[in-house]
């Protein structure tokens, strides 16, 4: 069953962070699901410092690849606002953008790794590692949306 592709008013039903794996699993209720990976969320945070404030103003993030989430706060009815374990907090989620980062996944990942390698630059952290809250302390939970 294909799901339609032409809306964007999609909702989620369910999101359930992986800590384990570090993937957030969003099922919305026009039947369509993604599993996208939590460095793939941080680099393409929607915040102004990631965004920049116009056209040409992102800011390439590097040193992501062992980023988790300690949190996931609700915004409204309307979006959700992960807090990273590298201090990143400010990206608001909108439904709209999580459907589109699942849909898009495999180009906009394509266009990171390139933006990436044209740089120069490494998706490992400096210094060989992240701080990690994985040690348990965080079991993956589900944030549920209410249906408005």
């Amino acid at each position: 069953m294909s799901a339609n592709k032409s809306s964007t008013h999609a909702v989620p039903t369910g999101i359930v962070v992986h800590q384990k794996s570090r993937v957030m699993e969003i099922s919305f209720d026009n039947g369509e699901s993604y599993r996208l990976p939590f460095e793939y969320l941080r680099v393409y945070s929607p915040s102004a410092e990631v965004r920049g404030h116009g056209p040409g103003q992102e800011v390439l993030q590097t040193g992501k690849r062992d980023v988790g989430i300690d949190a996931v706060e609700p915004v409204g009815n309307y979006a959700i606002q992960p807090r990273f374990d590298d201090g990143h907090d400010t990206g608001i989620y909108a439904w709209e953008y999580l459907l589109r980062l699942g849909r898009d996944h495999e180009l906009l990942w394509k266009q990171y790794v390139d933006q990436i390698d044209a740089a120069g630059a490494s998706r490992d952290p400096v210094g060989g590692g992240a701080p990690s809250s994985q040690d348990g302390s965080i079991a993956s939970r589900s944030v549920s949306r209410p249906r408005s």
